[in-house]
This record gives structure tokens, sequence and C-alpha cells, in this order.
């Protein structure tokens, strides 16, 4: 083996260990199937000069490849069905997706998954996750192709699991309330703990990347995108809950990420189908948009996601995720950020207005050093490698760029890996129960006793899940649950509004943004959220078991914002 490749090999066999750290001093990682390989080369030492004396000994392709992290078809590394190596040729060339890892080199990959009612499932060509034993079988392949490479550099592997709306792994993992609900709650302490469980659960299934929480800033009146995945209008609530949503993560081993760097909160135009506008001067995007983004940083981040952003203040007519103003003036000098930058998905509609390898070397030049989802693999690392050739991309920018993911990565490596055992435990649905429990808000209603007494009649619009466990919670509750007659309760689930309410309703409850409720008549609560835990903590107000904790985080037009009932 020539010197240099053996430094490499002898540097790079570190980074391993952030797939698991053992009790008995040995590092182990996934193999082939799924099954540990041993490496008995432990963390230690200085991330960052580490990372710089590793990122000087790759090769230009090693350094293409580490920036760039695209999704894959099939659910297993090894094994896909012939759609999805059809999917992956096309995509890369090449059938599966280890062998995709194993033809760019690649510093990273994401997991991705669709629904109807997901707002970003337009950028989703393909599902990938079906358990956590099934994301753990894959993420262990993924891993074992990429160690077995002459570099032997470990992926850094995302996906979004935000909770609530955008959240890819819905089954086998406990499920936390929405960030609108956390924000509710106010207490930044039942939010880190909540993501140190939720994050426990992602690192156990070979997840070390997640990419949330959002730390958008809603306007102070309805009708944006990003709704529910907000923690609220206040900067300073999202803010603290941002942070401690990225201390939690990070505790439990798995890089958070906050996006969508200005922010997004204020745009009424979704950034995945055209250019959203920002029109804050300076000094309302530093007081309204950029105080999450500046306590995330300050909690250490792993990583901020550009946005697909027209900040008309800073950039005019340039995307945020292609503007060295934005990215390198604002958010590395202004803000002083040294973390990782990566693009929110290049395959989105803002994006796409230059071929994917020249929007990969743009965004590169422009200060991001994570590549997410370029539309063609092929085309984004032909771009690169073009580019470094000719001088136009600095090979100082790409060993900087992956400096910093190498960095990441052995920050990871520092924090042990649990068991699988901690998948939907008990600890993961206290720390949910807690959080939606201190997110319920009584808009109008007593604060004692029971909202509905005698029968119970619940309806849904929207979301027959959340129906079905408020059901099977009333009756765990001593609840009488009827299909004719009672005390209605009406659910409203995302996307609905005014016309799905029902006059009848007793009570009206908004398992989303809490805007329909300004239209509602009898008592309203809000959860934000229809996960099953939300659903067990509506129960116990409905029933007078609890009082509801919570305070809106966002102004509802014509409705109080309470503080919560006490006690």
């Amino acid at each position: 083996m020539p010197a240099r490749r053996r430094l490499v090999l002898t540097a790079a066999t570190a980074l391993a260990v952030l797939l698991g750290g053992c009790s008995d001093g040995a590092a182990e990682s996934p193999g082939p199937s799924g099954g540990p390989t041993r490496s008995a080369v432990q963390p230690g030492g200085d991330p960052e000069r580490q990372a710089a004396e590793l990122a000087a000994k790759l090769t230009d392709e090693e350094l293409v490849g580490q920036v760039l992290m695209p999704y894959a078809y099939g659910n297993d590394a090894d094994k896909v069905s012939s759609g999805s190596a059809a999917g992956n040729k096309q995509y890369a060339g090449a059938a599966t997706p280890a062998e995709i890892v194993k033809k760019y080199k690649l510093g990273g990959i994401i997991l991705v998954s669709s629904s109807a009612d997901d707002p970003t499932a337009g950028t989703n060509r393909t599902t990938n996750v079906e358990s956590p034993a099934q994301v753990a079988k894959l993420t262990g392949g993924l891993q074992a192709a990429a160690l077995s490479l002459p570099g032997a550099v470990p992926l850094l592997i995302g996906t979004d699991q935000e909770y609530g709306q955008v959240t890819r792994i819905k089954e086998g993992l406990v499920q936390l309330p929405s960030a609108m609900a956390l924000g509710a709650g106010g207490d930044p302490a039942v939010t880190e703990a909540a993501w140190k469980a939720a994050g426990a659960e992602l690192a156990a299934i070979g997840v070390n990347v997640d990419f949330a929480p959002d730390a958008d800033v809603l306007g102070t009146q309805p009708g944006g995108v990003i709704g529910s995945r907000s923690f609220g209008s206040d900067p300073q609530l999202v803010a603290a809950q941002v942070a401690a949503a990225v201390r939690g993560l990070q505790a439990a081993g798995v890089a958070a990420t906050v996006k969508h760097f200005p922010g997004h909160g204020h745009t009424i135009v979704d950034s995945h189908s055209s250019l959203p506008v920002l029109n804050q001067d300076v000094t309302a995007l530093e007081r309204g948009d950029l105080p999450p983004f500046v306590a995330a940083a300050a909690a250490g981040v792993g990583l901020v996601m550009s946005g697909h952003l027209d900040v008309k203040s800073v950039d005019p007519g340039v995307p945020a995720s292609f503007s060295s103003k934005v990215l390198i003036d604002l958010l590395r000098t202004k803000l002083g950020y040294s973390g990782v930058v990566v693009t929110d998905a290049l395959n989105m509609e803002p994006a796409e207005q230059w071929p994917a390898g020249e929007a990969a070397v743009r965004a590169i030049l422009a200060g991001n050093d994570l590549l997410l989802m370029p539309p063609s693999l092929t085309a984004a690392h032909k771009g690169l490698t073009e580019a470094l050739r000719s001088g136009r991309l600095p090979k100082t920018r790409l060993v900087e760029a992956a400096t910093r993911i190498l960095a990441l990565k052995f920050r990871l490596a520092a924090v042990p890996r649990p068991g699988l055992d901690v998948v939907d435990g008990p600890a993961g649905k206290a720390a949910a129960r807690t959080a939606a429990a201190a997110g319920v808000t009584l808009f109008r209603g007593p604060c004692d006793g029971a909202l509905v007494t005698g029968p119970i009649r619940v309806t849904s619009a929207g979301s027959e899940t959340a129906r079905g466990w408020l059901e099977e919670a009333l009756k765990a509750a001593g609840a009488e649950v009827v299909a004719t007659g009672g005390s209605e309760v009406r659910l409203i689930g995302y996307g609905k509004g005014s016309s799905d309410l029902s006059p009848s309703a007793a009570v009206t409850v908004a398992l989303d943004t809490p805007y329909v409720l300004r239209s509602a008549k009898g008592h309203l609560v809000a959860t934000y959220s229809g996960s099953r835990a939300s659903m067990q903590a509506l129960a116990d107000v409905l029933t007078g078991k609890a009082r509801a904790k919570g305070s809106s985080p966002v102004p509802v037009q014509g409705l109080p914002t309470r503080a919560g009932c006490p006690g």
C-alpha cells in the first residue's frame, strides 16, 4: 500500500466509531448484512485538527464525494427491485445504494419517504424507510459500503424527522408532537428531553443527521407555508426551543440541522415550487428571523440548511442557497457560524434554474459544504470534477468543505450509539407524553372539570388515525365513546379549514395550526399535533383528568392567547 494511502486509511478508520461506541472500549460498525465489524481505533484528540489532517490527504475524487449527499432507490443497500435498480442507474449510473456509495465515494446519503399530507413530498422520488429494523439494516449496509473503500470514511446518514407533518419514519419509532406543540408547552427542558429521546432512537437505527429542528419564525398572520413545523411567532421563544432541540438531539449523537436560513417563516410561497421573497429589511431580519439561528449556533448545532429564498435586503434576486452574501458575509462572518452548511434539496424548483452540474458548482462556491439531493448525481459529480480540474472551483474550497464535514463526523464519534432496545421504549414514550401534555391549549372553555360529559362522539376532518387514537385514549380514561349521538368532539387535521368545522361540535380541536378555531363554536382546544401522545393528552383534558397547560405560540384573530390553566 502506498504511504499516502496508508495514512488516509489509518486516520479515516478512526471515524468509523461514529457508527457505535461500545461499553467494552472497542468500536463496532455494521458489516454488509448489518452485523458488526470490529475496529480497535478509538476517537480522541481535537476533531478539527484530525479532520484537517485527513482532508489534506484525500484525493480529488474523494473530496468531491465528501460534499455530495444524494438519495437512492431501494430499501436495502445491496438488494433492490428491478424498478429501484433502474431508478438508481438513471440517477447515478449504478444499480444499488451500496454501489452508488462506492462509485462516488460519498460523504453522505439521505433516507426519504413521502405521504399525501407531507408538504415536502414533491422532492422525494422514492421511499426507502419501512421500519426501524429495515432502516437499521439499510444504514448498516450503506456504512459497510463506505468503510470498504480505501479511504474508509463513514457516511453521514440523514433524514427529515421533524415530527408533525414532515416525518419520514412514522412506524415503530416514538412520535413527538409537532414543533408548534412544543412551542405551546414553552418549556425548553421538556423539549430537550423529548428530542434527546427521539435522537437516541434515530442513532440506534443508524441515522446520524436529522434535518431538524425547523428554526423559522412565523409571521403574525396565518397563511405561511411552514405552519406547525415552526415553534411559533415569537423570535425569542423559537430561539429557546430550537436551542433545546439541538442540545437534545446532539446529546444522543445525532447532528441537528436548523433550517431554512435565513428564515422561511414570513413567506407565503413554498420554496419547493418557486422562489419565495423575503422583503424584510436587515433590521427586521436580525430581530425577527435570525435569533433562532444564532441560538442554535451557540448550542453547537452541527448543520445549518440554506434556504431557497430571495433575501431582498441582502442579495436581491439570488436564492440564499446560492448567495455568498448570505452564506459567507452574513452566516459565516457576521454571525460567526463555523459548522457545516448544507443546501436545501437541489431538486427543488429554485435550484433547478441551472443544470445539475452547474448548480452544484455554484452552491459550493457560494459557501455550502454539503449538497443535498442533486437532481442528477452523475451530472453533479461531473460538474464539480470538471470545475475542479479547470480551476473554476479552487481545491482549497473543497478541502475547507470536506474538513467541516469530517470534523462533524469526528464529533459524532465521541457519542456512544445506543442499542436497538431504546426504540419505541418506555423512556421515549414518557418523554413524548410529557411534551404533548405540556402543549395542549384551551382557547375557550373551563379550566376545571371535564369539557364534555356523558357519551362522546369523535368526528374527524383530515385525520382518521388521530381519531382512532383519541377514541382509544378516551375509553382508557373511562369515557363512553359512541358512534351516534353524544357530545361531538370534532378534530380538524392538516390542511383543513372553516368549511370542515361542525356546527354541532361541543369541542373543536385543531390538530395542526390553531387558526381554524377562530371560526368555530363551543369549547376550543389545540394540540397542534395528531400524534398518539397528543391524543392521549387531549383525552385527559376532555375528561377532566388534567388541565390544559399550553399557551398558543401564535396569535389567533379574535381569540385570547391563553396562558394555560395552572395546576
